[in-house]
């Protein structure tokens, strides 16, 4: 999404976007650029970030390729219908900006949907899609439900093929099968894989 410079064409065209992927597509990088378009034609945006997650820092979105921005940070107590009201006080802006948006909860994106019908901002949420079992988040499951439009960010699984899934391994490479839905990490815990190379990898051997 390539700004233009009539901040109010934005607010009339005000959408929920969903961003999703697997692990290491570059959905920050994507993130940090579409903000850095705005801003360098004298746009103003937002940022918020999980708070769970503060591997590049409390309070900062970075990506792999070493840029970074800082954020506001949200948890699942946080009203981000009233976390923007509040921003939006202190002067206008032109998109807000969600990453990690997996953990948002139904309840918060509801309040982004609210955000951009009610206060007519744009809001561009970036996030896994599923867990290491294959199951959907609660966030990516209502931002499947209610966003305005929805663009996949592609990245590619050992064998060239579209990487669709994603394996939680250990310490030693071994890939697991249980635990919590949530565990922060990067590509020493996770593997982006094809469907057909996640079912061989969790133990459901592929028909030849």
């Amino acid at each position: 999404m390539i700004p233009t410079a009539n901040a109010d064409y934005h607010a009339a065209m005000a959408k929920l976007y969903y961003n999703y992927s697997t692990m290491n597509a570059g959905k920050s990088t994507l993130l940090l650029q579409a903000s850095y378009n705005y801003r360098e034609r004298g746009m103003d945006t937002y940022l918020l970030t999980a708070q769970l997650d503060s591997r590049a820092g409390e309070g900062h979105i970075a990506s792999r390729i070493g840029i970074s921005d800082k954020a506001d940070t949200f948890d699942a107590n946080s009203n981000l219908l009233d976390t923007i009201k509040t921003r939006l006080t202190k002067g206008p802006v032109a998109c807000v900006f969600i990453d990690e948006a997996q953990f948002l909860n139904e309840d918060q994106v509801w309040q982004l949907a609210r955000a951009v019908d009610d206060l007519k901002v744009p809001v561009m949420c970036y996030g896994l899609r599923v867990d290491f079992q294959g199951k959907l988040f609660p966030g990516s499951a209502a931002l499947l439900a209610l966003a305005d439009e929805m663009r996949e960010v592609r990245t590619i699984c050992h064998c060239g093929k579209k990487a669709t899934m994603v394996v939680r391994q250990d310490e030693h490479g071994n890939v697991l099968q249980e635990g919590a839905q949530v565990q922060i990490g990067g590509n020493e815990s996770y593997v982006s894989l094809c469907r057909r190379h996640w079912r061989k990898a969790m133990g459901d051997t592929p028909e030849a």
